[in-house]
């Protein structure tokens, strides 16, 4: 489960973040690119844009279920 606390400063305020745990694998911006983005030089992912509606919202909670690391956080989902 990813940790808010270890959250990256560059994540856009919001539900989802990415923490230090990221291993730059690509899977979130491969299932959802128009909300991850990839830290080249620090070789981590981080959230850009925040979902809105719930068909947006579904596509970061199934790269957060994806991670295979669990860097990627939803601080609303229990």
């Amino acid at each position: 489960m990813a940790n808010i606390e270890d959250k990256w400063p560059e994540n856009k305020p919001g539900m989802f973040y990415v923490d230090s745990k990221c291993i730059d694998c690509d899977l979130c911006r491969e299932i959802a690119p128009s909300f991850f983005k990839q830290n080249a030089e620090e070789g981590h992912s981080y959230v850009y844009n925040q979902p809105i509606s719930d068909k947006d919202i579904e596509g970061c909670n199934e790269a957060l279920d994806s991670c295979p690391v669990d860097a990627i956080g939803n601080d609303s989902k229990i």
